[in-house]
């Protein structure tokens, strides 16, 4: 059975006049899907490879939360020994749901293992310190697996049924994003609250909710400007959050299994991202997007954003195919003359370089949870488990997947003229994003409109959300912080419990708090890359890193600083611009982190003391490759 969700009709929501209109252009939307449904399997079948939609066996129980816990840095929670302190360290920085979500992977596990009539594993209670008071219902919730879910389930049904349907409301209005709290920390209010989400319908581009990124002192930290060392732990305190919040709203997070890539002989189409990348940075070092996907995205860019149709309108699959092999021979010998290709072929070979990919985009594991999201009635909590996923994608396929999403904006943005508007796009590129000849599957009868649908809304999400959803939540950057201080300090917590440790945790955020009431501070910020000279900041709740980078401007200016570097320092009416300059928070709690430009440094100083500051040069900002 399809692990994409089916999605309630939306239809009889608008009044009936509006009703026709929009249905008239979603059932021509809808044949665009189809049509290019059809076109890959006709590709599929004349190389005799089946092509469906994703789905792959999921694990029995037991096996799948062990190797959940396994991706989520706690795979020595798995033995009958200790706890690993580097798992002790992780756990001591869990908020309460995401706590709550390991103990239930693991109790679940615990008890998968008696039931094989195993060895004895350690009770989860071991680990989390359950008091005695409490052991009672535990053997009740263990007997009954359901019981401990039921009430969260019940009220969860209740507000499917309730609010389900995707109706915008306040068409245009702009809303905050909180991304200061953790996610399944703000679904656990409102639950408790009682109350309903606001349900949202994705129908009209023009009508999309608009979200501002509700930025905090730290200001905002996107992918891209925390080092590689610092980013290595987000996907997995990413996994344990979206798991979190995923329990919170009464859904499954469902993975499947990592598929075992096949080898080819091919240098270019069917070849693993990470094979590409290898090959590609050693002509092109930092090489992080394939220059084959770079090239047709270009040419593109170029030629095809005004043609009608394009990416909706197939090339000759026999040209496509000539074309592939083409470029298998002489795409690295620079031959290839993309000034002779047809854009619709271009486009062709583009969605098929997606489809050949031995593994999807989206990755074999998570290509279900990703289908899933459309089930989540409220739109804010979609783009929350979205942000999520995507901060869980190896580095390859989220810097791929990025350029190919900043491609589909430009296409979009050229709507009058090539006729295809985010809907067109979303349903054209879906099925090239979520049917994979790896992972056969049957599409329901009778669900083929709901799926459809709903791989659509996903991808027209990704689109339209991207830079919103291409950020790093402060509160995953926080606990990064408390990651990297607790490498020296080996918290002792086997037998004591989750609460005790947060109750320690929010102590010493209260202690941060009064040290925050200093008013003034005077630091040094460095430059050496570009000046011999460092320059003198008098730091108050006021100074922000914009403020720091004008005043950096002024002295090159004024003072006559020794420039060591002028590469990127422009010459202008006598005076001389910054293009290409940011303020870096360098060790400390960090390793390194690129700077919003409206951090207040005073906030930023506080809660990483020991941190040097650099200004210096971030050539590959914003984009990726």
């Amino acid at each position: 059975m399809s692990q994409l969700p089916p999605k309630s009709p939306l239809a009889s929501l608008v009044s009936e006049g509006t009703n026709s209109r929009v249905e008239a252009l979603d059932n021509l939307s809808m044949d665009s899907f189809w049509l290019e449904v059809e076109n890959i399997k006709q590709s599929a079948e004349a190389e005799q490879e089946e092509c469906s939609l994703a789905d792959l066996k999921t694990q029995e129980e037991g096996e799948a939360e062990a190797e959940w816990l396994q991706d989520a840095g706690l795979s020595e929670l798995l033995g009958d020994r200790g706890s690993d302190s580097d798992n002790l360290v992780l756990l001591s920085t869990l908020t309460q749901t995401q706590a709550a979500a390991v103990q239930r992977r693991l109790d679940t596990y615990s008890r998968s293992r008696r039931r094989k009539s195993k060895h004895s594993v350690r009770d989860v209670r071991d680990i989390f310190g359950v008091a005695s008071s409490e052991e009672t219902a535990a053997e009740k919730e263990e007997s009954n697996p359901d019981l401990l879910w039921q009430n969260l389930q019940t009220t969860n049904a209740q507000r499917k049924t309730q609010g389900y349907s995707r109706t915008v409301q306040n068409p245009g209005k702009e809303e905050t994003f909180n991304m200061d709290v953790a996610y399944s920390e703000q679904a656990a209010v409102l639950l408790k609250g009682s109350f309903l989400s606001e349900s949202r319908k994705l129908k009209d581009g023009n009508a999309l909710t608009k979200f501002k990124i509700l930025k905090g002192r730290l200001g905002v930290t996107r992918i891209g400007d925390l080092s590689a060392q610092d980013m290595k732990k987000i996907p997995t305190l990413a996994l344990i959050e979206l798991t979190a919040l995923c329990d919170i709203l009464g859904f499954e997070l469902k993975r499947n299994k990592a598929a075992k890539l096949k080898t080819t002989e091919k240098r270019l189409f069917g070849v693993p991202l990470n094979t590409l990348l290898e090959n590609d940075q050693k002509l092109l070092p930092n090489t992080k997007v394939p220059l084959l996907l770079q090239a047709l995205l270009s040419c593109l860019e170029k030629r095809g954003l005004e043609t009608e149709g394009i990416l909706r309108v197939s090339g000759s699959q026999t040209r496509i195919k000539s074309l592939e092999q083409k470029l298998e021979r002489e795409f690295y010998t620079g031959l290839f003359r993309w000034d002779e290709v047809h854009q619709n072929d271009v486009s062709g070979l583009l969605k098929r370089f997606i489809r050949e990919l031995p593994a999807p985009l989206l990755t074999a594991e998570y290509l279900p949870a990703f289908a899933a999201v459309q089930n989540i009635p409220d739109l804010k909590q979609r783009l929350q488990a979205l942000n999520l996923l995507i901060l869980i994608l190896p580095e390859p396929n989220r810097n791929t997947l990025k350029a190919l999403l900043e491609f589909l904006s430009k296409v979009v943005a050229r709507e009058n003229n090539n006729k295809m508007n985010l809907w067109n796009v979303s349903t054209v590129m879906a099925p090239n994003l979520f049917m994979h000849k790896g992972l056969p599957n049957k599409i329901p009868e009778g669900k083929e409109k709901q799926l459809a649908e709903g791989a659509a809304d996903v991808v027209r999400m990704m689109i339209h959300y991207q830079d919103l959803l291409w950020t790093v939540s402060s509160f995953l950057v926080a606990q990064v912080r408390k990651l990297n201080e607790s490498n020296s300090k080996r918290y002792q917590f086997c037998d004591k419990r989750i609460k005790n440790l947060l109750r320690k945790i929010h102590a010493d955020k209260d202690k941060l708090e009064k040290n925050q009431a200093e008013p003034s501070k005077i630091v040094k910020v460095h430059a050496s890359l570009l000046l011999k000279d460092s320059l003198e900041v008098h730091l108050n709740n006021a100074i922000r890193v914009a403020d720091v980078l004008r005043q950096f401007q002024k002295n090159l200016c004024q003072n006559g600083w020794n420039i060591v570097n002028t590469v990127n320092l422009l010459k202008c009416n006598n005076s001389t611009e910054c293009t290409n300059l940011f303020l870096y928070e360098v060790g400390g709690n960090i390793g390194e982190h690129c700077l919003d430009p409206d951090t207040y440094l005073l906030d930023l100083y506080h809660i990483n003391p020991h941190a040097e500051w650099i200004i210096k040069q971030n050539p590959s900002y914003p984009r990726m490759f």
